[in-house]
């Protein structure tokens, strides 16, 4: 049973790892056409489904995302004119002819040879035009990393109080005596009384005034970066595939004349998610004087590991933040970007969890960033 269980998990687990470099996609559309006669004849029916067929191309496209769908635009006329290269099979869902109003409905699920669309917008694009020595060389440095420690601080608490007192009172005092004196026989004798009486009243107001500030701060965090090697592929094949002379930073270091550092965008992204004035100010110099006109930047932070619902294993958040900066301006330009946006791994243990989520983040990270440099006509 144990066997069987764990047998069961490795599917699961290779099952949500392939939708990251799965070069078949399921995608569903649905159309309508209008009609005359009494039913539907068959060059409506055909038409419909080639639309359907369509849709289904233009929806996925919409949910890979902005860029993406802007790509969709120029594969339209090559996916009418030769649907077999794009779409290897069609299941009709359901089919609507309503007599009543004349038309006809038909729903399909298509599976989608992705591998074709993305070699075909990149054979269009300014960079699949290009020869080697045309095409832009890009250098990248993205860095996975877990919080190492949170700062927090107490409340500061401030208390004043304001106090004052009035107060009114009489005092009377009053003493009388008698005092006599009596001789006989040779002797004095004398005799005295006092009567005395003091009265005294005092009336006290005392009236209080309270206030105060309270002062919070936010938590600090530092990370600690995790080690991830096997993400410089997943850049790399995703950049190169795209058409770019792609290196990482780390092999363009050298050739910066010392003006760049590796280390020195670690530190920064050890502390936070900005890098310091004086490191970009790094990177656009050194990456001049490597003559690497393009440098992709970015973070992908890791989550804690917590149970998946649907599947009860281990589950992995990433949240990735990219950019592409053109270093040949005097002021560097970010010409492309991606998030933050989150992806999610699963997989039987935690490590096969973080390492499918940080996979995922990057491959789709690297395509977005990819897309968005090709609509602008980079090559």
């Amino acid at each position: 049973m144990q066997v069987i269980r764990w047998f069961i998990s490795a599917l699961l687990a290779v099952a949500f790892a392939l939708p990251a470099a799965a070069q078949v996609q399921q995608a569903r559309g649905k159309a309508s056409l209008p009609y005359t006669g009494k039913s539907a004849p068959a060059d409506v029916k055909a038409k419909a489904l080639q639309n359907a067929q369509l849709k289904a191309v233009e929806f996925y496209y919409a949910e890979a995302g902005e860029s993406e769908a802007a790509n969709f635009d120029a594969m339209r006329t090559k996916i009418i004119e030769n649907p077999d290269r794009y779409i290897l099979e069609t299941t009709v869902l359901s089919e609507d002819d309503n007599a009543g109003s004349k038309q006809y409905t038909v729903a399909v699920k298509v599976s989608l040879n992705v591998a074709n669309l993305r070699n075909d917008i990149k054979a269009g694009s300014a960079v699949g035009k290009a020869t080697r020595a045309e095409r832009s060389a890009l250098a990248f440095l993205f860095v996975s990393r877990e919080v190492d420690s949170i700062k927090s601080f107490d409340t500061r608490v401030t208390k004043r109080a304001d106090a004052s007192v009035k107060a009114d009172g009489t005092l009377s005092a009053s003493q009388k005596g008698t005092e006599g004196e009596s001789i006989k026989r040779g002797q004095v004798s004398t005799n005295a009384s006092v009567n005395e009486s003091v009265s005294a009243s005092r009336n006290v107001s005392v009236t209080t005034e309270t206030g105060g500030t309270q002062t919070r701060r936010a938590a600090e965090s530092t990370y600690r970066l995790f080690p991830s090697a096997n993400l410089n592929q997943v850049f790399t094949q995703t950049f190169s595939r795209a058409g770019f002379r792609v290196n990482e930073a780390t092999l363009v270091e050298p050739y910066t004349g010392g003006k760049f550092k590796v280390a020195q965008v670690e530190d920064d992204y050890k502390a936070g998610n900005d890098l310091k004035a004086a490191t970009m100010q790094s990177i656009a110099l050194g990456m001049r004087n490597a003559q690497v006109p393009y440098v992709a930047l970015g973070t992908l932070d890791l989550g804690l590991a917590d149970k998946d619902p649907a599947t009860g294993m281990a589950r992995v958040a990433v949240t990735v933040n990219a950019r592409v900066l053109d270093v040949t301006q005097p002021i560097p330009d970010t010409i492309a970007s991606v998030g933050p946006v989150q992806y999610a791994g699963v997989g039987p243990t935690e490590d096969e969890a973080r390492t499918n989520a940080l996979k995922l983040a990057a491959n789709n990270a690297a395509r977005e960033l990819t897309s968005q440099l090709t609509n602008l006509g980079v090559k």
